[in-house]
């Protein structure tokens, strides 16, 4: 079972996410425990106070340090895994389907998320294992990018999709963005399932939709072929589709 415990100062924005969904699921199942601490349970002060004034001034308030070590040391006390502390900062290694493939390799990981101005730069230097971002822009807290994460870190694990094959195709998993999807009726208001989808050939099917993904990434992103695995059949295609565009200019 894999175990990830979330650091945070708002634990209930956690509560409906952990237990609804895939992610609900996947706790029922017994494949991944899913908690939410408080970590002003662990601050040194009587009035539980885990921020502070900055050194050499400015705006805002900083979080300490050690509300953030005496959490993770408890954590990591009660497990014989070492879990990887990843810190959730505007300044971190964007969040991408291949960390996520990397992370759902462990059996612990801890979230830490922040509020307020950041925090003290010795939980960077001497805590974490690693910093992650959601995105070039910024959020109020950590919470919000941690459940992003987790929910498709969680969603990798084996049995909890049910269909083993639906996270190997989806988009990013491949390299490439996913083909496109269809189910019944075969016709809606004049838009037609296309006829390869319906002629029970397995080959073919897997052809086109290889071809779907390949036409769709050069589209909408196109810095993406450059670090996927391209077969000869994959670049004839490709070249095929740049030589038509270019024509039809």
């Amino acid at each position: 079972m894999m175990k990830v415990d979330v650091l945070t100062l708002f634990p209930e924005m956690m509560d409906g996410v952990f237990r609804a969904s895939i992610l609900g699921k996947a706790q029922e199942k017994g494949i991944v425990s899913l908690n939410a601490i408080n970590f002003r349970e662990y601050s040194n002060s009587k009035h539980g106070t885990v921020d502070d004034t900055p050194y050499g001034g400015g705006g805002g308030m900083v979080l300490k340090p050690e509300p953030i070590f005496s959490a993770v040391e408890d954590l990591v006390s009660r497990t014989s895994t070492t879990p990887r502390i990843i810190l959730m900062c505007p300044q971190g290694d964007t969040f991408t389907q291949r960390k996520a493939e990397e992370f759902a390799k462990e059996e612990h990981l801890i979230f830490i998320c922040g509020h307020y101005e950041g925090y003290d730069e010795r939980i960077r230097e001497h805590l974490v294992t690693d910093e992650l971002s959601i995105g070039d822009y910024v959020l109020t807290g950590g919470e919000l990018p941690a459940m992003v994460a987790i929910d498709s870190i969680v969603r990798l694990l084996p049995g909890v999709l049910g269909n083993e094959t639906s996270a190997v195709t989806d988009s990013f998993s491949t390299g490439l963005l996913e083909y496109p999807h269809y189910t019944r009726p075969a016709e809606f208001r004049g838009w037609k399932v296309p006829d390869i989808l319906l002629s029970g050939h397995h080959a073919n099917i897997e052809l086109w939709r290889r071809e779907q993904a390949l036409k769709r990434t050069l589209e909408r992103r196109p810095d993406l072929l450059d670090k996927v695995e391209l077969t000869d059949q994959d670049r004839q295609f490709l070249k095929q589709l740049q030589n038509e565009r270019e024509s039809g200019r």
